[in-house]
């Protein structure tokens, strides 16, 4: 199969995806997740007329025909039960969130009165009907829709499951996803390599990416034995919704990741993208289980998982995912051969304006590049020389 485009590619990963089983989690567990239902009003908001600032209740009648000092009649806490004011000449104090009393339709705050002897004085020219009255339902009405489903969930949305009892949601259910390693040069974290090896990384960069969407992956590493990755990966294959590689997909003596998938029914969807870096993608499906095996070298399998992997999950849980950032290039680029290329960049804002400048690397094994720049600018594949000023896509990862 010859190279596809950056674009062909991630439109037939889009056309993959998975529609995603939902489940109910407390209210509390929900932050981040994918809203599966709509959550509607169980009753007015606000509930009752309310008062919104500390002072007395009137009625606005007895003060537009001329009267300024007031009996205060009684309090009305935030809480209680809704008092009456017996004579349409007193008033009530009330509270920030307090029903408002029964025969009163305004409320003039503490700041505005001189209060003495049991009487309260009004020092306003002008009062109206309703004032610091939040009138019942003016927010929103019993029933009212007050979330969509499909709602990525914050804290403010879980402000909301309290306000109207909602004590337990259904969210998209997260996939179970395995992220594997493979190599005979790969060791642990903590041990120390020997000359010619290295210490596993990538897998915990996908790890750490996928947390950021709320993703808790497991991880696994297969040294380059055909009948190991045979066998280990087949098990992954009953176990996880997704696997994601990283390595062993070129056309190296050990590189036996596609072969090995194609002898376990894994149908190929392609293999090798038009771009740089993560030119030998390999993507596939195996009935509702998704294989995303990136290239060992860590700048092409991060941007692969920012570029591929996010829109998929994405639209797996019923979101309609579209990168709308772009940036401005800081200063002129050029890039030969024609690919799709993702310039590692450092971003600034000057007037308003997101500027793009190139961070220079050693290529996709330049880990630590990572580390200098912030995101990375997305330049056509229909080009070798790209302008100071010019806008292109921008794929953020901080």
């Amino acid at each position: 199969m010859s190279l596809i485009t950056a674009n062909e590619a991630l439109e037939i990963i889009l056309k993959s995806s998975e529609t995603f089983r939902v489940e109910e989690v407390n209210f509390l567990k929900s932050n981040g997740r994918i809203l599966k239902e709509d959550i509607v009003a169980d009753r007015d908001f606000p509930p009752f007329n309310r008062v919104s600032m500390d002072g007395i209740a009137i009625s606005s009648e007895a003060f537009n025909n001329g009267q300024r000092k007031f009996k205060i009649e009684g309090i009305q806490p935030a809480g209680s039960e809704q008092l009456t004011m017996q004579n349409p000449l007193n008033c009530i104090e009330a509270m920030t969130g307090a029903i408002l009393p029964n025969n009163t339709d305004a409320v003039i705050q503490y700041e505005l009165l001189t209060i003495e002897d049991g009487f309260a004085t009004i020092n306003l020219e002008a009062v109206k009907e309703l004032q610091n009255v939040h009138l019942k339902g003016l927010d929103r009405k019993q029933g009212a829709i007050l979330i969509p489903k499909n709602t990525l969930i914050s804290a403010a949305e879980i402000g909301v499951f309290a306000t109207v009892g909602k004590s337990t949601v259904m969210v998209a259910r997260q996939p179970k996803v395995m992220v594997i390693s493979t190599g005979n040069e790969l060791v642990g974290v903590s041990e120390t390599p020997e000359d010619y090896q290295i210490r596993r990384s990538n897998v915990f960069t996908l790890v750490s990416l996928l947390e950021k969407i709320n993703i808790k992956a497991e991880t696994a590493h297969i040294t380059d034995d055909k009948d190991k990755l045979l066998s280990k990966i087949n098990s992954f294959l009953n176990d996880f919704d997704v696997l994601l590689f990283s390595g062993a997909v070129s056309k190296g003596k050990f590189d036996f990741i596609p072969e090995v998938l194609d002898e376990l029914g894994v149908k190929k969807l392609f293999h090798k993208v038009k771009q740089r870096p993560g030119k030998p993608f390999w993507f596939g499906k195996k009935g509702n289980k998704t294989i995303f095996a990136f290239p060992g070298n860590p700048v092409s399998t991060f941007a692969s998982c920012l570029k591929y992997f996010y829109p998929w999950y994405y639209k797996s849980i019923g979101i309609n995912f579209e990168n709308k950032n772009k940036a401005i290039l800081a200063e002129d680029y050029f890039f030969k051969p024609g690919l799709t290329y993702f310039l590692q960049v450092k971003i600034t804002k000057e007037e308003g304006e997101i500027l793009a400048t190139p961070i220079t690397g050693r290529g996709s094994a330049d880990l630590v590049n990572l580390v200098d720049s912030d995101a990375f600018l997305e330049l056509p594949d229909d080009r070798t020389n790209f302008t100071k000023g010019e806008v292109f896509p921008l794929i953020t990862y901080r």
